[in-house]
């Protein structure tokens, strides 16, 4: 408001008429995949701009109908993991028993220094350089109390000393490293990484615990994610940051969970840092605020929170004739 108050949806009176639009919409989604598994669809949000996982109910759904349900945490450790290790776990109770880390020897060859005509390229002196990427991974999932299992999706591009070699890596890390096979064979291809799975579960060695309190103030929790997670030196704030985050203290909205709006393609704020940066800084350059889904959002250097805009939007080729024929929808 005019005041600097918060404006919630019962102001208006929209309560109501939000709650009848969700009233189905709140209900998981249940489908088949192609080999007859049972999968739970619910909620699809990104990871770089928002929690990057399903939904809680469809989580615990999945829980009460299956000794294992496995969910996706979008992108890297550095994003899905982190907010679902911080946010959906804490705030549901959830305590995970694994992780399952994908990698892929072509993303190594990338965090390596190969450009994008030669991803298919082999090279072990690449991939080695670029495992520095993937250790930070691992480190951070192992921040959690948990020790994962690296997936190496398989391309057919991949050399058996590549993937050697990783396994190696992994292995001084105590991580095992499966090579998974589902693309091109379907659950046939994933037996081996579900059984190392298994292994890990039936183990109990893993104690899931958060990476901060939420009680800490905003600068704490960022600063926290920032050196813990991404690897960075310093965390600043613009003057708009400052601001924003000083109005949402008054207001009693700091007891909230972090969740940073970030480049996914890279560890840092850059898109084009590559690999495993060290002695970087993080920018805040503002902040918005989730009050339904009860988070913080930073959102740093120039990160865009509307994804998937191409340079000729798709609706410049959608068409209606006189009849009401539709064209262009595919």
């Amino acid at each position: 408001t005019y005041d600097k108050e918060p404006i919630f949806a019962r102001d208006l009176k929209a309560e109501n008429a939000m709650a009848i639009l969700l009233k189905d919409a709140i209900k998981p989604n249940l489908v088949q995949t192609l080999e007859g598994n049972p999968a739970i669809i619910h909620g699809g949000p990104f990871a770089n701009i928002a929690q990057g996982t399903n939904t809680v109910i469809a989580t615990k759904m999945g829980l009460s109908l299956a000794d294992y349900v496995v969910t996706e945490a979008g992108f890297g450790a550095d994003l899905g993991a982190e907010k679902f290790l911080n946010i959906k776990c804490v705030s549901s109770g959830l305590k995970p028993k694994a992780v399952v880390l994908v990698a892929t020897i072509r993303a190594l060859r990338h965090h390596g220094g190969a450009k994008a005509d030669e991803y298919n390229t082999a090279s072990v002196e690449r991939v080695e350089k670029g495992f520095a990427n993937l250790s930070k991974h691992i480190e951070n999932i192992q921040k959690f109390g948990i020790t994962p299992v690296v997936a190496i999706n398989a391309f057919p591009s991949d050399n058996p000393d590549e993937v050697a070699l990783v396994q190696e890596k992994c292995q001084a890390y105590g991580v095992q490293a499966v090579v998974a096979k589902g693309w091109e064979e379907g659950g046939a291809g994933m037996t081996d990484l579900a059984e190392a799975v298994v292994e890990v579960v039936s183990s109990h060695n893993n104690h899931f615990k958060p990476l901060y309190d939420w009680n800490t103030s905003i600068r704490s929790k960022i600063e926290t994610i920032a050196k813990e997670i991404y690897g960075a030196d310093v965390v600043d704030f613009s003057k708009k940051a400052k601001l924003q985050m000083m109005r949402m203290e008054k207001l009693g909205f700091d007891k909230f969970p972090i969740c940073m709006a970030k480049t996914q393609k890279s560890l840092s704020d850059n898109e084009f840092i590559y690999g495993r940066p060290e002695g970087f800084d993080i920018s805040v350059r503002e902040f918005e605020f989730a009050a339904g889904a009860g988070f913080i959002i930073p959102i740093l250097g120039q990160m865009m929170r509307m994804p998937g805009l191409p340079a000729i939007p798709a609706s410049e080729s959608m068409f209606i004739d006189d009849d009401g024929v539709i064209s262009g929808l595919s």
